[in-house]
């Protein structure tokens, strides 16, 4: 594909609240880091483009509120998603606790449901002191289910690039091979596929 070619992604930020979902989008969209951002509400939408092997992305990332109250609500996001980043607070065990039902929540949602569907797990404010969730635990979790594992911080801008970036590479990946399979398996009409005159 060549950059001309623009392909649109729709990524999702998942987690518990907290955990920094918007602090990540903001830092690697915009750059920027605040200490005092508002709970989010619902979801929010961000877009950045991208040139990822040779090909303009144009990353739609949903940013959705960690609340309990919201969670019906921002599982009908999941729908269409081509990716999803789970986040987590290493300060908070609680909210690492927690990814297990988030990963279900994003999986329940995707028709037929697919080992394939991108992911990639965040550990985030690694600049903070009072670390609860150990590297090992974390690495270990991401490993029995097969979803790459970054150790972040949006605070000093600590592998958040390399985060969402690993899993545009890897929706791109899945948006072609689907684009594919849909080539390769439409309808060819052979010629016992015709149908036959029949006389009166």
């Amino acid at each position: 594909m060549n950059p001309r070619k623009k392909v649109d992604l729709k990524l999702i930020i998942i987690g518990a609240l907290g955990v920094g979902k918007t602090s990540l989008l903001h830092q690697y969209v915009h750059k920027t880091f605040y200490e005092d951002y508002q709970t989010t509400l619902g979801a929010s939408i961000l877009s950045k483009i991208i040139i990822l092997d040779d090909t303009t992305l144009k990353l739609q990332i949903w940013d959705t509120g960690g609340q309990e109250r919201f969670r019906s609500m921002v599982s009908t996001f999941y729908k269409g998603s081509d990716g999803c980043i789970l986040a987590f607070d290493v300060t908070d065990l609680e909210s690492f606790e927690a990814l297990d039902t988030w990963r279900g929540d994003v999986l329940a949602k995707m028709i037929p449901m697919e080992p394939s569907y991108p992911m990639v797990v965040l550990g985030n404010k690694i600049d903070l002191a009072d670390r609860q969730v150990p590297q090992e635990v974390a690495q270990g979790w991401c490993k029995e289910k097969d979803i790459p594992y970054f150790e972040v911080s949006a605070k000093n801008d600590i592998n958040v690039v390399q985060a969402f970036e690993m899993l545009a590479s890897r929706a791109l990946s899945r948006y072609r091979s689907v684009l594919e399979n849909y080539l390769t398996d439409s309808i060819k009409l052979s010629p016992e596929d015709q149908p036959r005159s029949r006389c009166c």
